[in-house]
């Protein structure tokens, strides 16, 4: 185990532990490979209608009624969400919403707050 490992990118905590070649925030669960550069992980931007940069944890409001797959329900305009985590993909946002429970949006339908 090295001597001086790197904090973590997601929560910048300094308890960073090595599991086989990756390496493992305790406090955030976030995984990442040490030999990636931080210019590959800063590729990544996600911006809501807006243009504004969008991370984790961000609180945003819908701005375009959003039907949920397999029900009859409707997440309506307005609605504010906490951003849990941002994927890659079409639907970019990994959220919870109250009353309907774990929902993927994406970062065109909303704004930040």
């Amino acid at each position: 185990m090295s001597d001086a490992l790197p904090p973590c990118p997601q929560c910048n905590s300094a308890y960073a532990y090595e599991d086989r070649n990756q390496l493992v925030c305790p406090e955030c669960g976030h995984t990442w490979d040490p030999q990636t550069t931080s210019a590959q992980n800063e590729a990544r931007v996600v911006t809501d209608a807006h243009g504004n940069i969008l991370q984790n944890g961000d609180t945003v409001s819908l701005i375009k009624d959003v039907k949920v797959k397999g029900s009859s329900g409707v997440v309506k305009v307005g609605t504010k969400v906490r951003i849990n985590r941002l994927v890659e993909g079409d639907h970019n946002i990994d959220c919870k919403i109250t009353g309907i429970g774990a929902m993927m949006l994406k970062s065109e339908f909303v704004k930040k707050v």
